[in-house]
């Protein structure tokens, strides 16, 4: 749930919940990374970004719901994406799902090592491709998250002035929302974020305190369900999502970009974060506050990993998705292809195979996809530039 990394809240994505990701701002994020050259691969992901044309195959030719007929399938790491296969097929209930993770299961304990050849020959004979396709026929969106790392104290200062709060005890679930247990017996809609900080400032949190952050980089920890956090003294923890007070998630960037307080194509991750950092306090909290959604946490130990999304496996970057799950399966394996991309610092593209770990409260749609990335500033600053036309396509497994 991006909780993940996004999320029920936001999962990691996703890529918790890392998306952070403007994906999740606008729903969006930006970055300030360098842009690449339209037809060279990522570094750690290499999908070109042009279309290219059907790849030449040994007879017989590949029929037309083969992965082969892919654009840029010639193109793709097939033992990356195999080893990233291996690591989450795992969470499908389909039958044929299950018997092409125990063929990949074979091919890795019977071949010293598996081969790029051989990965790809695991594709093109256990799978066959069907377009995904919105409503009007457009292209649908990809954004990105992260795993995003922060530091926190133990104590509260000036700078270091909000609490992360664990879950409270009156929050409640109930008829499939989230209410309020008053002392009196009586429920109600559980607080938005304004209250909930409110109370938080005036000294009655509504739940034990776990860490103290800034308030910037709390807002954005919650956009993306979980994180890692690294206090004073050198000790470092996984902020895990816990709950959420059951409120909508809403976007801030566009906001922001209509009351003239960032430029239009200026909404990046960075810049947002630079100006809550500027105007911390009541003007700050007036903005973050358009965002009702408030998330808890939970510490637990840093495993030196990946955060796990709503799947419940460790997503693996650069090869993981947050989806719509009344449009997807966790565990389905999918096609991506992404490309112009329009924020500052945007990379030309995406392409290639990943899997539908986890989902998010912005991810809605059967042509809609967060990219997890992955874990650190690094993969934060790329994720906040991904806002990306979309296409997709579902590998269904034979057998």
């Amino acid at each position: 749930m991006r909780s993940g990394v996004r999320r029920p809240g936001p999962s990691l994505a996703g890529f918790s919940r890392l998306g952070l990701a403007a994906g999740l701002l606008v729903l969006a994020a930006c970055s300030t990374g360098p842009a690449a050259s339209p037809n060279t691969p990522l570094p750690g992901s290499p999908y070109p970004t042009t279309p290219l044309p059907v790849p030449s195959s040994p007879d017989p030719v590949p029929g037309p719901d083969s992965p082969a007929r892919l654009p840029g399938w010639d193109q793709e790491d097939h033992l990356a994406a195999f080893d990233g296969w291996l690591q989450g097929c795992g969470v499908s209930r389909d039958r044929a799902a299950a018997i092409q993770c125990e063929r990949a299961m074979e091919i890795r304990r019977l071949s010293k090592p598996v081969t790029p050849a051989m990965a790809r020959h695991f594709f093109e004979t256990g799978f066959t491709v069907v377009a995904a396709r919105t409503a009007d026929g457009g292209p649908g969106l990809l954004t990105s998250y992260f795993a995003p790392e922060y530091a926190a104290r133990h104590a509260p200062d000036a700078t270091f002035d909000m609490p992360v709060l664990a879950r409270p005890a009156d929050l409640q679930r109930a008829d499939g929302g989230v209410v309020q247990r008053r002392a009196d017996g009586s429920s109600g809609p559980y607080p938005d974020r304004s209250a909930i900080e409110a109370r938080s400032i005036a000294g009655y949190p509504p739940s034990a305190i776990l860490a103290w952050m800034r308030a910037e980089d709390l807002f954005f920890l919650q956009i993306q369900g979980s994180g890692y956090l690294t206090f004073e003294d050198g000790q470092q923890a996984r902020a895990a999502y816990a709950a959420d007070n059951g409120r909508p998630f809403a976007g801030i960037a566009r906001p922001m970009e209509q009351q003239g307080l960032l430029p239009r194509n200026g909404t990046s991750g960075d810049a947002i974060r630079a100006w809550l950092a500027a105007h911390r306090g009541p003007e700050a909290r007036a903005i973050t506050a358009l965002n009702p959604r408030y998330i808890f946490f939970d510490l637990q130990p840093d495993d030196g990993g990946n955060p796990a999304g709503a799947a419940g496996v460790p997503l693996p970057a650069r090869r993981a998705i947050a989806v719509d799950p009344s449009a997807w399966k966790y565990g389905d394996l999918v096609w991506i292809d992404a490309d112009a991309g329009n924020l500052p610092g945007a990379r030309a593209g995406y392409r290639g195979l990943v899997m539908a770990l986890d989902t998010g409260s912005a991810i809605r749609g059967p042509v809609r996809a967060d990219f997890y990335m992955g874990r650190g500033e690094a993969a934060g600053a790329e994720a906040g530039a991904v806002r990306h036309p979309l296409r997709m396509w579902r590998l269904v497994p034979t057998g």
